[in-house]
Order: structure tokens, then sequence, then C-alpha cells
């Protein structure tokens, strides 16, 4: 065993603190991940809070790792000592459902098994990122090509590949015209990528001050959607829509922005159900659709998309002790656009 620094929420609604976990030794298919750099998430603060319910305290955050391999077990040979390596939202899956078997481990039939906050298969607590080494299974390790700097790697995991995804899944291509809704973690990486793919990208926001970074991002056009005549004046004009937004909002107006088939997909997840009539999908062919995350394979592909079309995410690097400061400005949404923790500070501390 190997002690790992960290920190952990020690109970809901707990300030997160120092703490001290046990890394095993990497079993025969496993590899040790000396952590460099853990992405920041929004649920991480619903999960140490225990807004969702059922949460495991002591709690370490974190499922945007990036690192370095420094040990593996003795059929681990995908990885080599020193490769740059990233742990995504989970670390195993049962493997054997039809999910699992299409490489989409993220549906698994039995449930995958979180990088945190989770139990693995001996009953367990899993404890993630916000730490300074972590061992998994070989198979739901991803590598970090050349070309993307590794701290602007992390969020790939979870805001990269949750935009991703979908675009991938509902077919995106060039010269589609594609609506952002909301531009924070997730919204930034959703621009990037309907550029990337050669999408024609809008902004939708209720923020004007979003209007100058939505452009610098690479969107064509931003709109305020709490200007009169807004909805209307985009009525029908949107291939898809991509709703990265976790507040409260009227599915159905954005809807009538989108032409015939038109897919409108549902990335955050409001606290209360948004009734829809059905009206505004029957009366032009219209769907409204869901997505999470990706599988291993989807995930690997998508950062060699990222590192082939120099694609990162945009942040703020942070020490670990400013993590509970870092909760309150997410909350506020005084970031531009996912904080990152540098793992040396847990080191040097």
């Amino acid at each position: 065993m190997t002690m790992s620094p960290a920190y952990a929420a020690h109970s809901a609604k707990a300030l997160l603190a120092p703490f001290a976990i046990e890394r095993r030794e990497p079993r025969a298919r496993e590899v040790a991940i000396d952590i460099l750099y853990c992405g920041v998430c929004h649920s991480d603060i619903h999960q140490a809070r225990d807004e969702w319910g059922g949460g495991i305290f002591p709690m370490v955050p974190g499922h945007e790792i990036v690192g370095r391999v420094v040990a593996h077990g003795s059929d681990a040979r995908k990885f080599k000592i020193d490769d740059a390596v990233g742990v995504g939202c989970f670390v195993d899956s049962c493997r054997d459902c039809a999910q699992c078997r299409a490489g989409e481990q993220q549906y698994c039939e039995r449930g995958m098994t979180l990088t945190y906050n989770g139990r693995d298969k001996e009953g367990a607590p899993t404890y993630g990122g916000y730490s300074t080494r972590i061992v998994v299974d070989q198979d739901y390790v991803l590598r970090i090509p050349p070309g993307i700097p590794l701290d602007r790697a992390a969020p790939l995991l979870c805001a990269g590949i949750t935009t991703y995804s979908p675009m991938r899944h509902y077919g995106v291509k060039a010269g589609d015209r594609v609506a952002v809704v909301g531009l924070g973690g997730l919204g930034h990486m959703a621009v990037k990528f309907g550029r990337a793919l050669g999408a024609n990208v809008t902004v939708l926001s209720t923020s004007e001050s979003k209007r100058a970074d939505a452009l610098a991002l690479g969107a064509q056009d931003f709109c305020m959607t709490r200007d009169a005549g807004a909805f209307k004046r985009l009525a029908g004009q949107f291939d898809f829509i991509v709703d990265t937004v976790s507040a409260a909002h009227d599915y159905g107006a954005y809807l009538g922005l989108l032409k015939v088939d038109g897919c409108m997909i549902l990335l955050g997840v409001p606290e209360q159900p948004s009734p829809v009539a059905a009206g505004a999908l029957i009366m032009k062919r219209r769907r409204l659709a869901g997505s999470l995350i990706g599988g291993i394979a989807q995930t690997q592909e998508m950062l060699d998309f990222c590192a082939e079309h120099g694609v990162a995410s945009d942040i703020e690097t942070i020490r670990i002790e400013q993590i509970n400061e870092a909760y309150e400005r997410m909350l506020r949404g005084d970031v531009r656009y996912r904080f990152v923790i540098d793992t040396a500070s847990l080191r040097a501390g």
C-alpha cells in the first residue's frame, strides 16, 4: 500500500479538507498513476454536498484525471512507465453486458464503477483525483496524445467527452447549423468541437457578457435569449441544439428553433422536470435526446481528435487549498471555463 495525500469532504456539505488514502500496488492488469492535474467538475459539488443522495463519506472527488504511469502489473502492457495517461468518470464496469461489449461502458447494464463515490467489485469505496495517486485497470485508462497540454487535457475526460460523444452519435457534420445553449465548462467545449467538425455554431445565452468569449472561442454568432423577439427571430434555423444548462428553462421554446428533423440534445440535469408539449416534436418531426459521457474507445477517439485539431479546455489552474473557494466561484459562474487542480500543491503540503 502507498499512502496518498488527498482532499476530502468528510461529511455532506462539509468543506473539503486534507485527508490521506491508501492506494494498493497495481494488480496484474492495473497501472499506478501519479496524478499531475485534476479538473473540477460541477458534479463534484453536487456529490460532495450529497445533493443527489447516496454519498459515501469521506469522499475524495475528481474524475478528470491526468498523470503519468509510475508502475504496472505483470500483465499490464498497454502503457509504459512515464506515459501520459488519463482517467475519466468510471474505472470499471461489468464487461459482459451488451453495452460493455459494444464499448459503451457508461451505459453498463449492471452499473459502471464510478471513479469516486462508488464501490469497486470488492465493495471498497472508490476515491478520485483530488489526490496524488490512483490505481486503475489498464482497460479503463486513456492515452493522452502529444500536443495537448496536460493541464488543459484534464477536463476533456468529462466536459470534453460529454459534448463530443453526442455530436458524433447524432451526426453533427460540416455545414450543419448548431446552437449551443449555455457557455460554461460544457458549452465552451461544444463550441470548440462544433467548429472543429465544420459546423456553423451559434451560442445562446441569457448573459450578454458571454458574447465576446463566444466569438473568441469560435462561434460564428451569439444570441442573448432574453432579448425580445430572440426566439421568433431564430425559429426553425438549427439542425442541432446542444443544451448544456442545468438550471430550469423552457425546453419547448428551444425546440422551436429546430428545423424539420432537428435534434435537441440534453446534457444538463435541472433539479426539476421540465414539461414538453407533444406538438413541439410532432409538427416538425423533431427529436429531444440525451447523452451521458462516452465509452473508453470513443473517449480515446476524442482525445486523438483534440490533438489533431488543436482543441483543449480553457482553464484556470488552482492549488488544492483553493478548492473550497473554487466551488463557490463555480456556483457564481466565475470561471473561464474549468478549474484544474495542480496536485503538486498536495505533494508540497
